[in-house]
């Protein structure tokens, strides 16, 4: 059997953290079993779908390298689920209902109120055709219920082990709205059957639908896929993320400056036994994928964590990853001073205050003139040197008898600006003599 998952986002906002690692899981799955990974844009909702959103779904997936090997879109697809609609009104199994959504809520608190599961009661099977003449002369159209065997449905479950539940637990699925418009679950299954989909991973808040969508297989003469339902993403407080999903989309990452391989790495292993550890390369998060690794407790997402890991990922990034990017930013200064800052930054934005520093202007900060002058009168001659550090502040020691803080801290900020940075011993050459000698004489340069 060939491996075939897919990810189905609807185009009615943009891609979050919360949606992302879905469809993490299903690449990883279907790389790491030499199968296939399909993007389906799931846009039956036509008033909400837009072709920015669709866009923006797949320039972010592009952006994160989540590559699929085929893509379909639900909105090319409706005369397949006409055709199934009227197979499944044919044999019974689709019947039409005309309750109003205040009706229904209503029979659901009274049920509750008496202690009963609100599950619908099949009124509408009850219905005579006089009735529902009378119904659809009020202007009432019908919405259409998949009717449900009452019997157990089980499965084991890739995450969650053996699962079952009784369909007479469960409300008989609307699959067709009263203006003719698919909800999700009818055309998924549809879908999943066509394109061969072997396995449908995704959150565990779908455990109770696949009850009903595995009855919706059989219904179609079809063999329901494996289903895996994997663990939900909650905050660092342990609230859930509904209210945030603004603020945590993958392109307000992108715009912070966070490395795509961050987001992956962070999406990947989350909630999972593996460490949340920087990868360099997808395909390594791949190999290390398995359903066992997963945890059933929920996963606590934390943007600082993932600001952390990113800072991470940046210091142990090789040159030749970034020297287009650093020459995009006219920043010359090549391998030794990527090597040089890396370590002092948190996205790859930084490296532009770093080389403005070192190519200046600044405003040096001296804090004491007398010790600035014996220094620049210890300096070793150009060109400065990896060497020229050891034995300058040597000789600045033994002519002003600092050490330690007081010796470093002042050469840093008469040199840098800043309390803190990269080492002055790597540093000093790319600033060069001359902006040295400017600097410690009190001149911005």
């Amino acid at each position: 059997m060939t491996v075939i998952t897919r990810f189905a986002p609807s185009p009615t906002g943009k891609i979050h953290i919360g949606n992302l690692r879905p469809a993490i899981i299903n690449w990883m799955y279907a790389r790491s079993m030499g199968g296939q990974f399909m993007l389906r844009i799931d846009d039956t909702d036509q008033e909400r779908s837009t072709e920015e959103f669709a866009q923006g779904i797949k320039d972010d997936l592009t952006w994160l390298g989540l590559g699929w090997d085929f893509e379909a879109r639900q909105s090319d697809r409706f005369d397949k689920y006409d055709a199934v609609v009227s197979k499944l009104k044919a044999s019974g199994r689709l019947y039409p209902c005309y309750e109003t959504a205040g009706e229904l809520e209503r029979k659901r608190k009274r049920q509750m109120g008496r202690g009963l599961p609100p599950v619908y009661d099949r009124a509408a099977l009850e219905l005579t055709e006089k009735e529902i003449v009378a119904l659809e002369a009020e202007g009432r159209k019908a919405h259409w219920r998949f009717k449900l065997e009452d019997r157990a449905v089980a499965w084991v479950d890739l995450v969650r082990g053996e699962q079952s539940i009784e369909a007479s637990s469960l409300s008989d699925p609307i699959l067709v709205r009263e203006d003719g418009t698919y909800l999700y679950t009818l055309p998924s299954v549809i879908d999943d059957i066509e394109f061969k989909i072997s396995h449908v991973i995704r959150g565990e808040d779908h455990v109770a639908n696949t009850g009903a969508q595995i009855q919706i297989f059989e219904a179609l003469g079809a063999t329901p896929p494996s289903f895996a339902h994997h663990n939900l993403l909650v905050g660092k407080d342990g609230e859930g993320l509904s209210k945030r999903l603004g603020s945590l989309s993958i392109s307000s990452f992108r715009d912070e400056g966070i490395e795509p391989m961050a987001v992956v790495s962070h999406a990947a292993t989350i909630g999972s036994s593996n460490p949340i550890v920087p990868h360099k390369t997808i395909d390594s998060i791949a190999d290390e994928f398995a359903f066992e690794k997963l945890s059933r407790a929920p996963a606590r997402f934390d943007v600082d964590e993932l600001k952390l890991l990113n800072a991470k990922l940046l210091h142990d990034m090789d040159y030749a990853l970034v020297s287009e990017r650093l020459k995009a930013l006219g920043i010359e200064g090549g391998e030794s001073f990527w090597d040089t800052v890396k370590a002092n930054i948190e996205t790859f934005s930084d490296v532009s205050d770093w080389w403005r520093i070192v190519q200046g202007p600044i405003a040096p900060v001296i804090e004491d003139a007398d010790f600035c002058k014996a220094a620049l009168a210890a300096l070793p001659p150009a060109p400065l040197n990896e060497n020229s550090w050891g034995e300058w502040t040597g000789a600045v020691k033994a002519a002003t008898g600092a050490k330690g803080k007081a010796l470093f801290q002042p050469l840093r900020l008469a040199l840098t600006g800043e309390q803190h940075g990269p080492e002055l011993k790597t540093l000093l050459p790319l600033i060069g003599h001359e902006r040295v000698v400017q600097r410690l004489s009190g001149e911005a340069a």
